[in-house]
């Protein structure tokens, strides 16, 4: 038996209960999992309003770093005591986990294990959603919303070490001294700065990188420079933007959709080449995950009350078993 944190009914705290331990079917692999990185779609999950919908009792978690003890039939490429991170989508907040071989990275043995269970999502979101999805370019200027969250902050850092300017939005001086210190040139405070003003002071906005919805897309629209492109990958704010299609037609602008989970299914290939040059940066010291707070599995509700309560900058990490 083992240790999970499950939803048993939407809209509650996760209970803790006692589940088997799974078994690798062919293709998979069994990993004990050492730390489990939170996203906000983990919140999602439990309200019921995540994309993809878990039969309950389900065990939350999207985020793995741990070390492989069994395989599963037809498994190559990987081995017993191999550690690895996963983006499992789930299952993340247990003492083991079965994961298809498919999703799991080798890790590098220099990178520990708090930092490799805030490093998947929120650096592959950022890589993909800049990189492969705006194509963005050095000299440009790039705004990032909730910029001292999870994917906000790697987005400053990436934007960055990319060659953009990069104006972080983000919520009081004390988060946004952190984008600072990620490398943001300019720094607007959304409770009490005009977005829109500020950004179209600075010469407008080319990529916009929104986590958050809301009032904050609509003046960044407003502030885009044209050709400029806008990736909504969340909605934080709760409020899912209508956007008007008279706007993108007279300044040419681009709206992309981006769902970074999807290319497990669709196209793998762009994850493992972004993994594979997220894992450079790494090795070669140009980025490092940010990790606000360290709790343990069964305190896993006050972990992500932080995520929920926006006390958080960049990520919130489980630790439940040492390697």
């Amino acid at each position: 038996m083992m240790r999970a944190m499950q939803v048993v009914e939407l809209g509650q705290p996760l209970q803790l209960n006692e589940v088997e331990i799974p078994t690798p079917a062919a293709g998979e692999v069994l990993v004990k999992i050492h730390t489990c990185g939170l996203n906000f779609g983990d919140l999602l999950i439990i309200k019921g309003t995540y994309q993809e919908k878990p039969t309950l009792p389900a065990t939350i978690g999207m985020e793995i770093c741990g070390t492989i003890t069994a395989l599963g039939d037809g498994v190559t490429g990987l081995k017993v005591g191999q550690r690895v991170g996963a983006y499992s989508g789930f299952g993340g907040l247990a003492d083991y986990a079965a994961l298809s071989a498919d999703i799991c990275v080798p890790l590098p043995d220099d990178m520990d294990t708090i930092d490799a269970a805030a490093f998947l999502i929120a650096y592959g979101t950022s890589h993909v959603g800049l990189d492969y999805k705006a194509h963005l370019k050095a000299g440009e200027r790039l705004l990032v919303l909730g910029a001292s969250g999870g994917v906000g902050l790697t987005a400053v850092e990436l934007g960055k070490l990319m060659g953009a300017e990069v104006i972080a939005c983000a919520r009081g001086a004390a988060k946004l001294e952190i984008c600072k210190q990620a490398g943001a040139d300019h720094l607007i405070d959304s409770e009490v700065d005009d977005i829109r003003e500020i950004v179209k002071s600075l010469g407008g906005a080319d990529v916009v990188y929104d986590p958050v919805g809301g009032d904050q897309f609509k003046a960044a629209l407003r502030a885009c420079n044209p050709e400029a492109r806008l990736i909504p990958l969340g909605f934080a704010s709760g409020d899912v933007p209508q956007i008007p299609a008279n706007h993108l037609l007279v300044k040419n602008l681009t709206v992309i959709g981006f769902y970074w989970g999807g290319y497990t299914r669709v196209n793998p290939k762009v994850l493992t080449d972004s993994f594979a040059q997220l894992i450079d940066w790494y090795n070669a010291g140009k980025i490092k995950p940010h990790v606000s707070a360290t709790l343990p599995l069964e305190s896993a509700n006050d972990a992500l009350n932080l995520l929920k309560t926006r006390k958080a900058t960049g990520k919130v990490v489980v630790e439940i078993s040492k390697p």
